[in-house]
């Protein structure tokens, strides 16, 4: 490749904010500054609210790296609409959805759209997301939950799930749109999505259903779950709280550190926190059954992917439960700011065209 292209990469996240400047799909320089709950404490639930404090760290960073030219920045995608897979550029449609919070839901990632551009804007160049977690590829079945007023939405971590079936297809030397496999996206939520010629057809939403992570809950009981938000014990953000934030490992064994827990478990025979993690790897493996489904047996292998790949405990036992379905392949980690480079780097390079938002 001729052409040295600049690309800086922005993911800001619930406690950190992570920058990277990659020429073309060489990493150059990363930092990942990290936020007390200190520091964040001063802000309401919206991430729109962090908006100048995460431009000032990002600031920060780019003067001590001295920064004087890029071709593009890209912003990690949050919860839009429902989109087609692929990269957009930031436009005012997207800044207003955002701004006023026309969003599936709340997260940090929502402004890293607007952190892109305000640093794009800077140097004159385009800014863009890419794969955001909205994407909808899901078939007309996958839409039905029982009950009208409640349709099922496409929300998984597609950023990552789309970057490993590239990444399976390079390995393969098979097209993407000839796949048929399952990916397990392990992390602080957890997205098990079937792909139907390279397309997640289906997904449990990663906020709201399937098997429960570190720190979300995953589906519940339904009639319990309104038992509980009718008692007059919580309010509904404390609710959602609960759910999203302190559910999952989190509630039963007061962490979601898989380090800590895993930690526990082998230096202390920690029976408990043995039995939570193997009921999620438990409630993962039959995810990954009942995803096999959709696509009727015809898979062709079973990806794990994510930090809590890294597991080996865990991963090994949603093996024992999966392995008669496909062969199963780790590809542990959740590279977000490669994957986010290499999206910007296609559109630069003339391979894929940005979509409008």
């Amino acid at each position: 490749m001729g052409k040295k292209l600049k690309i800086l990469v922005i993911n800001p996240g619930n406690m950190s904010t992570h920058i990277a400047l990659f020429e073309n799909d060489n990493l150059i320089r990363e930092e990942k500054v990290e936020h007390s709950k200190e520091e964040l404490s001063r802000f309401s639930y919206r991430a729109v609210d962090q908006i100048d404090f995460r431009s000032n760290v990002i600031n920060v960073v780019l003067n001590k790296w001295n920064i004087t030219d890029l071709s593009a920045v890209i912003g990690r995608g949050g919860l839009f609409k429902p989109l087609e897979s692929g990269t957009y550029a930031v436009n005012d449609k997207m800044v207003e959805d955002i701004e006023k919070g026309n969003m599936s839901g709340e997260h940090m990632s929502n402004i890293g759209a607007l952190l892109a551009m305000a640093v794009a804007n800077k140097f004159g160049v385009p800014s863009y997301i890419a794969d955001p977690v909205s994407v909808d590829e899901f078939e007309p079945l996958a839409r039905v939950s029982g009950i009208p007023q409640i349709p099922r939405d496409a929300l998984q971590h597609t950023l990552n799930i789309k970057s490993v079936i590239r990444r399976y297809s390079s390995e393969t030397a098979k097209k993407l749109e000839e796949l048929n496999l399952i990916v397990a996206h392990l992390g602080s939520g957890i997205s098990i999505c079937p792909i139907k010629k390279g397309r997640i057809v289906d997904a449990n939403n990663a906020i709201q259903e399937g098997p429960f992570s570190p720190q979300r809950s995953g589906g519940l009981p339904v009639n319990h779950l309104i038992d509980l938000c009718f008692s007059g014990k919580y309010t509904q953000p404390e609710i959602k709280k609960l759910v999203t934030g302190k559910g999952g490992l989190t509630a039963y064994l007061g962490t979601g550190n898989l380090k800590e827990i895993v930690a526990s478990i082998e230096k202390e025979n920690d029976t408990i926190s043995k039995f939570y993690l193997e009921a999620m790897a438990y409630q993962i493996a039959k995810e990954i059954g009942a995803m096999a489904t959709v696509i009727k047996g015809d898979v062709e292998a079973i990806i794990i992917t994510g930090n809590a790949a890294y597991v080996k405990l865990l991963v090994d036992w949603i093996k024992e439960r999966v392995k008669f379905i496909a062969p199963v392949f780790v590809f542990a980690g959740a590279d977000e700011m490669r994957a986010l480079a290499e999206n910007t780097l296609r559109v630069l390079t003339g391979k894929e065209s940005a979509k409008i938002y």
